[in-house]
Order: structure tokens, then C-alpha cells, then sequence
């Protein structure tokens, strides 16, 4: 492999290490010790079995997630409303775990069907907004993810409240034969690692060894030309939103049936806009979302054990996140660079003549 096809591949640890240095030089600034403070975040992630299970746990539901916002970021659509999306996911999977008695197996097999139907549904609407009613996908997946909050809060102290009363702690605990197989007590469930699995390749495929996936790129590169050559704009991009949203909604039941065992206020967690930074941040290359997705969850959940250890907030696991996309935004894509250095270098050569 020659240097620039390395340099290529490798670019998106550049704004990782850019991130990294600059958190360095701020924790000095507080004066803490980068070196304690980063111990104090490892070993918060992976100090033990159970710590390392739940980064598993957290980081399926946002790979999830993230894996899903690749097919609409390739059609050129901004599905903010993923966090909408798992939530309803979550809901719908709820509202099987809470009405339906069945065994295990049927019962676990209605609430994932349900999850992707309601987290698909809550995105299409978002589709027919932008092609039927001329609303941005962005401000029309805002909107819903607020409804979607809304519509939970109200389950939780409403019709779905426990037997002692309504609360926005949550709904009662769900049947045991509703909740997803759990590894050693811990949050983490395998099966959710078989639906991740799946989901990517069926991601893979489709972007890679599809004519969807090909009308998806060519929508997403250009609209009007996508249209003469026959892609139907309006059809693509219901589907591509419909495709995001029935993978976030499983985001929603994983998180809803293992790493909680009941619906509660704030189910999402904050995943699917972590989910757009982690796409933000691979440049939208897919064999990169799987690693900083898991660097993400080690990252947020090391950053209790920070806060225990050095005094310092756990919100600095947010910040690191947060500066690897500004860094991301300000390094650009590698190619981007390039076609620009280009082009100033035959502005240059032009003013000389």
C-alpha cells in the first residue's frame, strides 16, 4: 500500500488524535493529570467484566443506529429524527412486552417485527414530509423526536403507569419472558449482537452489490440528474428513511428490553444523535462505524469512573466526542483537501500568466 491510499484510509484517526490532544492540554488546564485522567476512563470501560459488557451493551443500539443513518446519509437526507426513531421503537416494543402473553421466543420475535414497524413508520413520516409536504427532513425529524417524547411521558404517568400510581420513572417491570437473554447478569444480550450482525451486512450489501443501493449514491450525489436517469426521488427517499428508521427502531427495543426492563422517560439515551457523530466522524465509510462507535461507548460510559476518581465531570467524555466532529468538520475530507489544493494551485498558476 503506497502512502497517499494509506494516508486515505487511515484519515479518520486524524481528528481522534486531534481530539485527544487537545483534551490533553484542556485537562491541564484544570489542572488534572492527562495521564490519571485517561487511566480513570479505561479503567471505567474496561476495569472488569461487567464495566466491558456494558460498553457492549451501549455500543450495539448506537452501531445500530449509525449503520441505519448510512443508507440515508448515501441518499443525501439529514434523518435527524433517528432519536424519534428509537424511541418508537422502544414504545412499540413496550406495547408488546406489556399487552401480549405468548412464549419466549413469539414474544421476543412481536416486539423486535414491532419495534422496526414503529420506528420505521415514525420515519417514513418524515419522508412523506419532505417529497409530499415540502418540509425539511431535518426540522420535520426535530418535530418528531419531540412528539415522540411527549407520547412517552404520557404512557409512563397515563394508560401504561404502574399499579401504585403514574410516574416518569417508567412503566412496570416487563414479563420475564419478554426481555431479551442477558449475559451474566449484565445488560449486554447476545441476540441484540446477532441483530447488529445482521443489520451491517444487510447495510453492506445493499450500498455495495445493489441497484437500490446504486440509485441511492446517485440521489445522493445529484438529484436532478438522478431524476432524468429514472430514480424516483420520492420513492428512494421514503424508503432509505424507512430502511434508517426500522433499524433505529430495534436500537429502541435492545435498549428497552435488555439494558432496561421497562419503558422509561428518556429511553433513547441520547444514541441517536450520538449516532450522527459517529458517521459525522467515518466520514461515512462503513467498516469505520463499528470501531468509533465502540470507542464512543468506552468513552461515555469510562466517564463515570472519571468523575469518581479525579472530581472531575463525567461530561468530559461528551466534550471528547463532541471536538473529534468539530475536528472532523475542520479537517474535511481527505478528497475534499485535495480538489481544493488543486484548485488553488491553478489559481496560482493562472495569476502568474
Amino acid at each position: 500500500m503506497n502512502f497517499s491510499k494509506w494516508l486515505r484510509v487511515s484519515w479518520p484517526v486524524v481528528p481522534i488524535l486531534a481530539s485527544l490532544i487537545f483534551t490533553t492540554v484542556l485537562l491541564l488546564g484544570f489542572g488534572a493529570n492527562p495521564i490519571e485522567s485517561f487511566q480513570a476512563m479505561i479503567e471505567g470501560s474496561f476495569g472488569d467484566r461487567s464495566k466491558t459488557l456494558s460498553v457492549l451493551a451501549f455500543w450495539i443500539p448506537m452501531l445500530l443506529a449509525s449503520t441505519g443513518l448510512l443508507v440515508t446519509f448515501t441518499a443525501g437526507l439529514w434523518n435527524i429524527g433517528v432519536e424519534g426513531q428509537i424511541i418508537m421503537g422502544a414504545v412499540a416494543a413496550s406495547w408488546v412486552a406489556l399487552k401480549v402473553t405468548a412464549p419466549s421466543p413469539l414474544l421476543i420475535g412481536m416486539e423486535i417485527l414491532a419495534a422496526m414497524a414503529g420506528g420505521g413508520l415514525w420515519a417514513a413520516i418524515v419522508g412523506v414530509l419532505k417529497t409530499r409536504g415540502r418540509v425539511h427532513e431535518i426540522f420535520g425529524g426535530l418535530a418528531l423526536n419531540n412528539l415522540a417524547i411527549i407520547l412517552t411521558n404520557y404512557l409512563i404517568s397515563g394508560p401504561w403507569q404502574p399499579p401504585e400510581g403514574g410516574t416518569f420513572r417508567g412503566t412496570q417491570p416487563f414479563q420475564e419472558a419478554a426481555l431479551l437473554p442477558r449475559f451474566a447478569e449484565s445488560r449486554f444480550s447476545p441476540i441484540s449482537l446477532v441483530f447488529v450482525i445482521i443489520a451491517f451486512g444487510l447495510v453492506l450489501l445493499s450500498l455495495s452489490g445493489t441497484y437500490w443501493g446504486l440509485k441511492l449514491k446517485a440521489l445522493g450525489k445529484n438529484p436532478r440528474s438522478a431524476f432524468f436517469l429514472g430514480v424516483s426521488s420520492e420513492r428512494e427517499t421514503i424508503l432509505a428513511m424507512l430502511f434508517c428508521g426500522a433499524l433505529a427502531g430495534i436500537a429502541g427495543a435492545v435498549r428497552v428490553l435488555s439494558w432496561f426492563d421497562s419503558l422509561r422517560q428518556s429511553i433513547s439515551g441520547g444514541i441517536g444523535y450520538l449516532a450522527l457523530l459517529v458517521v459525522m466522524l467515518a466520514m461515512f465509510r462503513i467498516f469505520w462505524v463499528p470501531i468509533i462507535a465502540f470507542f464512543f461507548s468506552a468513552v461515555l460510559n469510562g466517564s463515570i469512573t472519571l468523575q469518581l476518581r479525579t472530581q472531575l465531570h463525567s461530561s468530559l467524555g461528551g466534550i471528547l466526542t463532541g471536538v473529534m466532529v468539530l475536528f472532523v468538520l475542520l479537517f474535511g475530507n481527505l478528497n475534499a483537501l485535495r480538489r481544493k489544493r488543486t484548485e488553488e494551485n491553478v489559481e496560482i498558476v493562472d495569476e502568474q500568466r
